[in-house]
C-alpha cells in the first residue's frame, strides 16, 4: 500500500507533480464545457508525467463542477490507463460512512492500484446548502474517518459489512486547512494533503503539527505530505497575471456571498475594486505561483523547498478551458515531465 502513496518524482521535478481539478466553469460557459476540458486535461496529464489527479467536492458554486466526485472520478477513470485518481477531497460530514465505502471500492475494483479516497471535515459549501444536505457534522470526523476505514477492511463491527470487498482498499488520505486534520492524520499514520491555495499562512505549523504527531501505521511507515498549490503558467508573465486575476476575482465574489463562475481577464480587468477588495486581491494574488513556465517552476521549488512537501498538486481554477490546459502543459514542459514507463 505504501507504493499506491508515495510517487516518484519525474523528469527534472524534486517531487512529485499532481493536479487538483474543480471542474472550473467560465463566465459564457456552461458545466459541460467544464467536464469536457476534466475529461482532455485528465488524458493529457497522464501522457505529460503527472502523477495523480485528484477532483474536490463543492456545493452550491456556479464556477465548480465536480459536486459529486466518485461519479466524476468513474468517468475520468473509463478515459485513461495509469494515472492516479482520487478526491481532493469527498467532504464526509455530507455523507454516511457506508455510502463513501461503496462508492470507493466499486472505483477501486473497476479499477484497481489506481485510485485514492482524500477525506475532508469541511462541508464544502455555505450553511444553508449543508444543512439542506442533511448531514454536517464535523466534529464526528474522526469517528467517521474510524467507521470508513473499518467498512473498506472488512472491520466493521456488529456484523455489518460494505460491498464489494476487495482483497485491498484505496489509500485514505486526510485533507486539511488547519491543524485538526494534520494532528489527526499524523496519530493514524495516514498521507497528509494541506490546502496551501487558499491557506497559506497556516502551512509550514500544520505540516510541522503533522510531522511531529506521526505514528507509523500498517499503511504508512514515515510521514507523506502533500500541498494544494494555485499556480497559473502562460506564455508570458504578464499573460499568466491577467488570467491569475479572473480567479482572484472569483474567490472576492466567493468571500462576499456573491459566487459566480469565473470571470473573464476583460471583466476583471474592468472591476471597480474598492481599497479592501484590491488589498484582498493582492494578498490572494501573492499566494499563487504564476508567470512563465520557467518562472512557476522556480516557485513551485522554492515552495518546496521552504515546506519540506513530499508532493506538490497544482490547481489552476482560472477562465477557460484551454488557458487551464496551457497551464498544466507548460509547467509539465518546464519540469521535463515524462509519463510513466518512458525512456
Amino acid at each position: 500500500m505504501t507504493d499506491q502513496i508515495r510517487g516518484l518524482a519525474r523528469g527534472e521535478a524534486d517531487v512529485p507533480l499532481s493536479i487538483l481539478d474543480l471542474a472550473t466553469v467560465s463566465e459564457g460557459g456552461t458545466a459541460t464545457d467544464a467536464l469536457r476540458t476534466s475529461t482532455e486535461l485528465v488524458r493529457h496529464a497522464e501522457r505529460w508525467g503527472y502523477h495523480r489527479y485528484w477532483v474536490a467536492e463543492h456545493h452550491g458554486m456556479p464556477s465548480v463542477a465536480s459536486s459529486s466526485p466518485a461519479v466524476l472520478i468513474a468517468h475520468l477513470a473509463a478515459n485513461t490507463e495509469s494515472i492516479r485518481l482520487g478526491s481532493g477531497g469527498v467532504m464526509l460530514p455530507n455523507h454516511p460512512p457506508l455510502i463513501v465505502a461503496e462508492q470507493f471500492a466499486t472505483l477501486h475494483a473497476l479499477h484497481p492500484g489506481r485510485i485514492d479516497l482524500g477525506l475532508g471535515r469541511a462541508p464544502g459549501t455555505d450553511p444553508a446548502t449543508a444543512s439542506a444536505m442533511r448531514r454536517g457534522d464535523a466534529d464526528a470526523f474522526p469517528e467517521e474517518v474510524a467507521a470508513l476505514a473499518a467498512f473498506l477492511d472488512g472491520e466493521a463491527p456488529g456484523g455489518l459489512q460494505s460491498y464489494p470487498l476487495n482483497a485491498d482498499r484505496p489509500p485514505i488520505w486526510l485533507l486539511g486547512s488547519s491543524g485538526f486534520s494534520a494532528q489527526l492524520a499524523g496519530l493514524l499514520g495516514l498521507p497528509f494533503a494541506f490546502a496551501h491555495h487558499f491557506s497559506a499562512e497556516n502551512t509550514e505549523p500544520a505540516l510541522d503539527l503533522y510531522r511531529s504527531t506521526f505514528r507509523p501505521s500498517r499503511w504508512l511507515d514515515r510521514p507523506y505530505a502533500m500541498i494544494g498549490v494555485s499556480a497559473v503558467a502562460a506564455d508570458s508573465s504578464e499573460q499568466a497575471l491577467r488570467l491569475a486575476r479572473t480567479l482572484a476575482l472569483a474567490m472576492l465574489r466567493l468571500r462576499r456571498g456573491r459566487p459566480s463562475p469565473i470571470p473573464s481577464p476583460e471583466e476583471a480587468e474592468s472591476y471597480p475594486y474598492s481599497d479592501v477588495e484590491q488589498t484582498f486581491v493582492d494578498g490572494y494574488l501573492r499566494n499563487v505561483v504564476k508567470g512563465t513556465g520557467a518562472e512557476v517552476r522556480a516557485g513551485l521549488g522554492a515552495l518546496r523547498e521552504r515546506t519540506r512537501a513530499d508532493e506538490l498538486m497544482i490547481t489552476t481554477g482560472v477562465y477557460g478551458g484551454a488557458n487551464r490546459i496551457r497551464s498544466y502543459e507548460l509547467i509539465a514542459e518546464a519540469h521535463k515531465l515524462k509519463a510513466s514507463g518512458d525512456a
